[in-house]
């Protein structure tokens, strides 16, 4: 297995991958840019992360590459509204609730759950994902309740205040029928904070 060129990275088209050698190590190469910019995943053997590892800060020190943690990783992608597993889907949500429909082959014949997902489209979803920023001074987190017209109407599934944007932003689950334009308030702490409803995703990267 040949090493990846800066060529052959450049050839990965968003969302595909490929395989070759980083730091002599044989990986997996993504294009998914889960910090909402234009960047790859690697996967390797565990044992071997920390060679590739060392080897790209190593190799990125006259650039100023730095590590980042996991919590600035999930503020990025929280920016660029990349759903998380665990959070903002898992068993209980379906592509087309969590405006991740264009995912879905519909023409790539039977797979499963196609059913149930081809039942949700012909009789309309009755919940969606969508954005908020904070009104109210506060922080939404991940479990707290949403609530419209003093009801109990949804979830949120992330939140955080981003430095890049300087506000506190999040996603939630709410009824299909609430207006995109909606304000929303959020039990943070036992008290309500006000939110405004805002398109996804909250930055979206030049492609120039």
């Amino acid at each position: 297995m040949q090493p990846l060129t800066a060529v052959e990275l450049g050839g990965i088209k968003y969302y595909w991958f490929a395989h070759g050698e980083v730091a002599g190590v044989r990986c997996t190469v993504s294009r998914t840019g889960y910090t909402g910019e234009d960047g790859y995943e690697l996967f390797v053997p565990p044992a071997q992360a920390p060679r590739v590892w060392d080897a790209i800060l190593n190799e990125g020190r006259h650039l100023d590459v730095k590590p980042a943690g996991l919590g600035a990783r999930d503020t990025l992608r929280l920016e660029a509204a990349m759903r998380l597993y665990g959070n903002d889907i898992d068993e209980t949500t379906t592509p087309l609730e969590a405006d991740l429909e264009w995912i879905v082959s519909w023409t790539k014949g039977e797979f499963q759950g196609r059913a149930a997902l081809e039942a949700q489209k012909a009789a309309g979803r009755t919940r969606r994902i969508v954005g908020f920023e904070m009104i109210d001074r506060a922080i939404a987190r991940q479990g707290y309740p949403v609530i419209v017209d003093g009801a109990p109407a949804g979830v949120v599934t992330s939140g955080t205040q981003t430095p890049f944007l300087k506000k506190a932003i999040g996603m939630a689950y709410v009824p299909e029928s609430l207006p995109s334009d909606a304000t929303i308030e959020i039990e943070i702490r036992n008290r309500r904070a006000q939110a405004r409803l805002v398109p996804l995703p909250f930055y979206k990267r030049s492609r120039s």
